[in-house]
């Protein structure tokens, strides 16, 4: 079931607490710019004059480096804040659309796209049915989809309390690492809904990526990063539209 076109993303509302915030540190926070990025980039195949979406772009880290690297890129983005600030940094080396992933991408055409890049968005996105469905329609064949999410093992960990596992469920953490602490909520799901949804949308499972943390993330975070070396934190996949 998709979201009612009236219904506001589950973390628009921390999003815009701390847009400026995030803008500010992603380039230099341990989790991004030392776990998510390197992960999820080096699953990415070379972007050098391809279509590229960027499919939850936030403040245009990636929109950057997809450019940087000679892609043409659309990036999408439910957050005006942080679209606001992608423009910003970018101007109109990219094209820049409001959308929400929850809806119909129908302004974009079939078989567009080369490669759909969505780094940490998907764990506020109830429907993954929907989106992966959207996803497999825009790329061409042989077009590959990267995402990378919070790991459904600690996730669960975190929440084991009042949880169950099997189910897809709301949950919260309180972020600290950006100014004031926000709360941020975001769904949890069993891993079988993280793989299952994205085989019956027609995609072929390529690889699943749990990373370590960098070095540079242990000169940032020691602490953290001993606990990343016992557990994972996230989690990046790599997928292909065969036909």
């Amino acid at each position: 079931m998709t979201s009612s076109p009236n219904e506001k993303p589950i973390a628009q509302e921390a999003y815009d607490a701390l847009a400026e915030a995030y803008a500010a540190r992603v380039d230099t926070n341990p989790y991004n710019a030392y776990y998510d990025r390197p992960a999820t980039l080096s699953l990415l195949p070379d972007v050098q004059g391809k279509r590229v979406l960027d499919a939850g772009c936030g403040p245009g880290v990636y929109a950057e480096w997809l450019a940087d690297r000679g892609a043409q890129v659309v990036a999408i983005d439910v957050n005006e804040k942080m679209l606001r600030l992608a423009r910003h940094r970018l101007g109109d080396r990219v094209e820049f659309v409001h959308a929400n992933l929850e809806q119909p991408l129908d302004f974009l055409r079939d078989g567009w796209f080369d490669i759909v890049v969505s780094p940490l968005v998907m764990d506020y996105l109830k429907d993954w049915e929907q989106v992966f469905g959207e996803f497999y329609r825009v790329l061409k064949a042989g077009g590959h989809l990267v995402f990378s999410m919070e790991h459904p093992y600690p996730k669960y960990a975190d929440h084991q309390e009042s949880s169950i596992y099997f189910e897809v469920e709301r949950v919260e953490y309180v972020w600290k690492g950006f100014g004031e602490p926000v709360r941020m909520p975001s769904y949890r799901r069993p891993m079988g809904a993280v793989i299952n949804p994205l085989i019956r949308a027609g995609f072929t499972l390529e690889q699943i990526l749990e990373p370590l943390p960098t070095e540079e993330f242990r000169q940032k975070d020691p602490e953290d990063f001993a606990e990343l070396c016992r557990r994972p934190g996230f989690m990046c996949v790599k997928a292909v539209k065969a036909h």
